[in-house]
């Protein structure tokens, strides 16, 4: 088995940040109409294109057109916002539906879960203030 590389260690490679992540959709106008309505800026592509790209602060959350068969739920997304409350407010206003109402997690964060039109899962989030977890 590897060991990890020992991150004292000089120069030894390690883990940065996430770049972006990638979704497969089936219908890119759709899924662009969706994260268009939760205010996510676009920056590359669009609803007749096959990538799509999102700016999430210095992370992308990129949407790639694909129509080998279903998507089945692979995991979730966790999106930090500034306000939790506000983007729940913004999701019901565009006639979104989000799973449950915002709420204050044991493990220090206000978040509430949504689905996009593909079904993957998003969870909006906030660390709870004087929370150091």
């Amino acid at each position: 088995m590897n060991q990890p590389a020992n991150p004292s260690t000089p120069n030894a490679p390690r883990v940065e940040s996430l770049s972006a992540i990638t979704l497969a959709t089936h219908d890119m106008a759709r899924a662009v109409a969706f994260y268009e309505a939760l205010g996510f800026p676009r920056r590359f592509g669009g609803p007749d294109e096959a990538f799509t790209s999102f700016a999430l602060g210095t992370s992308f959350l990129n949407l790639i057109a694909d129509t080998r068969g279903p998507i089945n739920w692979w995991g979730r997304v966790i999106i930090h916002v500034s306000d939790v409350d506000g983007m729940y407010r913004k999701a019901e206003a565009a006639g979104l539906k989000p799973e449950f109402a915002p709420s204050d997690a044991p493990w220090g964060e206000r978040y509430f879960h949504i689905v996009d039109p593909d079904g993957h899962e998003l969870s909006f989030a906030r660390p709870l203030q004087g929370d150091n977890t």
